[in-house]
């Protein structure tokens, strides 16, 4: 795991499967940064396509280790039974549903040091209000 002054990555396996399809293991990485202080992205290698990369809540993936949360896109269940171990992140879009098992430990340690970065209810201080509405209107400062 890396961190420095303004981000965290977290090297991960993500067990990714269809509701009907078998489990593969796929290469993927945690990340956080203090320049979107709210989300967390979850990228997922591929040997033959560019990484594909989904953006959700902090508080969802913090919230999921405890308790299944998320509706919509994202939606994050923790492990019971015989994968009490994993984090299951179900990713939904137009074209289907895939089932993302990461390593319950590692996700929490992930998000531990996202928290040290940025404590919970500091993220405010990290928004660059300014420059996101200067980027939105076109104008420069």
């Amino acid at each position: 795991m890396e961190q420095s002054l303004s981000a965290v990555a977290c090297p991960v396996t993500a067990y990714v499967s269809t509701p009907n399809g078998p489990r593969l293991p796929l290469p993927a990485e945690l990340h956080y940064g203090v320049f979107d202080p709210y989300a967390v992205r979850l990228s997922l290698m591929s040997p033959v396509q560019p990484p594909v990369t989904w953006v959700f809540a902090r508080e969802l993936l913090t919230e999921g280790t405890m308790r299944p949360t998320g509706s919509g896109d994202v939606l994050v269940v923790p492990g019971d039974g015989h994968h009490s171990r994993s984090l299951r992140v179900i990713l939904r879009n137009s074209t289907g549903t895939a089932l993302i098992d990461l390593e319950a430990a590692r996700v929490a340690l992930f998000l531990q040091q996202t928290f040290a970065l940025v404590p919970v209810g500091t993220e405010n201080n990290h928004l660059d209000l300014d420059g996101a509405i200067h980027a939105l209107t076109g104008r420069t400062h």
